[in-house]
């Protein structure tokens, strides 16, 4: 059942904990690819369970800084409490976007919401990039921009640079603005307020203007879907295509669940790559 015209779509009759046939996993890819959201209601997932589903559609990818479980290094830990001065995600991005190969999806399990509030708003960076004037679509269709990440995971986790698999536990990487879908090719806004900061060649100025204008322009709702939890929902994003941001509008209130996401391609630029460049 879609949510809105432009994004996003709830998915019912599917168990998500167990066996799904080769048909049910083409189907919940489809959906993905068409929906660039999809949400399911009352899915009973252990930790192993989760990555088990997640597998069917990648690799898992190992974060370098954020807190896992014990013995689940693919898993990601979403808390927030009474004792919390920040949640993750409260600005508009693309998960792990500073990686040079940033993830294809992100799939979230949250057992533990609050009574009201703690939404989860996503974006259609299709329709992004499509509404934006003939001007400013040649003017950013051969730029590339730099996403880094100190700024973002450097205040939770401390000042180490090596952590969890050995890698930087800061990257960061310069992707093109405009991308190309892999399985869709058709064109997506690849730049986001919380990663994203500056244009490689532009003056310091010019880039906060031009990045400022597409940020502005991503938060616009007519792109948006809103995400309304339950205990043991699921959304399952597709990472290439979409934005979303948390509503962290619940203090003192807990809301807690477990994410993984699964790896994905190199974004390539538009102009000279037909699409995303698998590694």
């Amino acid at each position: 059942m879609p949510l809105t015209p432009v994004i996003g779509a709830e998915i019912h009759g599917v168990d998500l904990s167990g066996s799904l046939t080769d048909k049910v996993q083409k189907e919940l890819r489809e959906a993905l690819i068409t929906y660039q959201v999809i949400f399911f209601r009352d899915q009973n997932l252990t930790l192993d369970q989760h990555k088990a589903f997640g597998r069917l559609f990648g690799e898992l990818h190992i974060h370098p800084t954020e807190p896992s479980p014990e013995g689940h290094p693919e898993v990601i830990t979403i808390h927030a409490d009474e004792n919390s001065n920040a949640v993750a995600g409260m600005k508009w991005h693309s998960d792990v976007s500073c990686d040079t190969v940033p993830p294809m999806g992100s799939i979230l399990h949250m057992h533990e919401v609050p009574a009201a509030g703690g939404d989860t708003l996503f974006a259609s960076m299709y329709r992004a990039y499509e509404t934006l004037s003939a001007p400013i679509q040649t003017l950013i269709g051969n730029l590339f921009a730099w996403h880094e990440s100190i700024h973002v995971h450097g205040k939770r986790s401390g000042n180490d640079r090596i952590l969890r698999d050995g890698r930087d536990a800061y990257p960061e990487s310069l992707h093109p603005i405009v991308c190309i879908h892999p399985e869709t090719n058709r064109k997506v806004l690849f730049v986001n307020e919380n990663f994203t900061t500056r244009i490689e060649g532009l003056g310091r100025s010019e880039s906060e203007g031009v990045l400022k204008i597409l940020f502005d322009h991503i938060a616009t709702p007519e792109f948006q879907c809103r995400f309304r939890w339950q205990p043991k929902s699921v959304a399952f994003w597709d990472n290439r295509s979409t934005q979303h941001r948390s509503v962290w509008d619940y203090y003192p209130a807990c809301r807690h669940g477990y994410r993984v996401t699964i790896t994905g391609e190199k974004p390539g630029h538009s102009a000279t790559q037909t699409s995303f460049e698998r590694l």
